[in-house]
């Protein structure tokens, strides 16, 4: 399966652009024009206005895209409870909020034929899905396809980011192929089958309760930098269609609330035709992000490395920001260069896909992650600040990694799944041990 997978992925054609109006039609002459909803749509098609933000929220925030789809949407059976698996969902409760800390190695290998929807694993997250605000860290490992079933997501969109083993995300929009290196973007509600490229995946989720993503403003920066909306890619429209003879049969997933319920529908409701809109699903290569950095002095905040952006009710206070720690150049003269010891308002979660983190020299691991909540004290480990502060200042390429951060307005709550995992590193505060007093009176 993994090779049709493959195959499917290969030669994909896109859409440019984040935020854009943008229509595709897989039938010529699918697409009304000059409405959204004429009296009898082309084709025989049914009119669906699918909305990802309220009505009347102001234009420059709103999401909507129209679908023109076989079957509407509200041609279905009733849904029923399914047990969640190793999936949670804000609020959480299962532990207090905890200072300490948190390092944890990649999971272990998914059992045989498990698939991307049953291998997604909850670390932890704040807020309260069902009130629209917070976030969640999940991990996912799958060797297997989501053969006959579908999943959409009401509780909020999904940035999934691959680390190892690339996805084809089969989507009510068109396809998407998102390799190590890229994220691929889901909008609340919208459906998608996973498929891996290459036998095995392994990667990482963030769940967006709050506000959509959006690029983040620029302010004294300008008109240019950081993540460049034209690099953003949307799918064209493709459909699945069982001829009308009511043979297909598809189980639809949709987690509700916290909760996972599922539906056996007569046809597969990837059956869009044609569309235009902004609530879309993206494709981005974090390799074409623009990194901006010092050419004088100093180690800048992490900000500066913001692609994506959940704002909340307070100016420059995000729900959740998505971070990347591109290759780049470091030319910073008389400073220490890997990330400076700190004590955050903000909660962070990093992840790692490739290669090295610069502030850390061993036990962070490709697929692996590190919780530190608000106030809690991080930064380089012993090795890295022994090694920075003897450096040579000349010009540094860093280029052997690609690390990222899911940073947050709350605290981080773990779940107890994760607090308890055998992957967890139990001795990671040990990398700060023999930070030697150099003080000189």
């Amino acid at each position: 399966m993994s090779g049709d997978a493959r195959k499917a992925a290969e030669g994909l054609v896109y859409l440019s652009g984040f935020g854009n109006e943008h229509q595709s039609e897989a039938v010529p002459g699918a697409l009304p024009h000059g409405r959204n909803s004429p009296q009898r749509a082309p084709l025989g098609l049914y009119a669906e206005q699918l909305s990802g933000t309220a009505f009347t929220e102001p234009r420059a925030h709103n999401r909507r895209s129209w679908l023109y789809r076989i079957r509407p949407s509200a041609a279905h059976p009733e849904f029923t409870r399914v047990d969640n698996g190793a999936l949670r969902t804000a609020p959480f409760t299962e532990a207090v909020p905890d200072p300490n800390r948190r390092r944890w190695n990649p999971l272990p290998d998914p059992a045989p034929g498990t698939d991307w929807l049953s291998g997604l694993w909850t670390l932890g997250g704040n807020g309260d899905a069902t009130q629209r605000t917070g976030m969640a860290v999940h991990l996912y490992h799958a060797d297997s396809p989501m053969t006959g079933r579908v999943f959409s997501d009401s509780d909020g969109e999904l940035l999934i980011v691959p680390e190892h083993g690339g996805l084809l995300l089969r989507t009510e929009f068109g396809l998407l192929a998102a390799e190590p290196g890229e994220v691929a973007l889901i909008p609340r509600g919208v459906r998608f089958r996973v498929e891996p490229l290459d036998g095995t995946a392994r990667g990482y989720v963030c769940e967006n309760y709050g506000a959509p993503f959006r690029l983040p403003d620029l302010g004294p920066i300008g008109a240019n930098g950081l993540a460049n909306a034209r690099d953003f890619r949307a799918p064209v429209a493709a459909y699945e269609d069982d001829g009308g003879d009511g043979a297909g049969s598809v189980e639809v997933v949709n987690k509700f609330c916290g909760n996972l319920w599922t539906a056996t529908y007569d046809h597969s409701p990837l059956d869009v035709v044609a569309w235009h809109g902004n609530h879309v699903p993206y494709v981005y290569d974090l390799r074409r992000f623009n990194v901006l950095g010092t050419i004088s002095y100093d180690h800048p905040d992490p900000s500066i490395f913001t692609v994506l952006t959940s704002p909340s009710d307070t100016p420059g206070l995000a729900g959740v920001d998505f971070v990347v720690f591109a290759p780049r150049w470091l030319v910073g003269e008389d400073t220490f260069r890997p990330p400076y010891f700190h004590r955050n308002v903000m909660s962070e979660y990093m992840g790692l896909i490739e290669g090295a983190y610069d502030a850390k020299a061993s036990g962070f691991l490709p697929g692996g992650g590190s919780l530190h909540n608000m106030m809690s004290a991080h930064g380089p480990d012993r090795e890295t600040f022994d090694r920075a502060g003897a450096a040579e200042l000349v010009p540094q390429r860093v280029d052997d990694g690609l690390a990222f951060m899911f940073e947050t307005r709350w605290p981080i709550t773990a779940t107890a799944q994760a607090s308890r995992a055998g992957h967890l590193q139990r001795a990671y505060d040990d990398v700060w041990r023999g930070l030697e007093r150099h003080f000189r009176g």
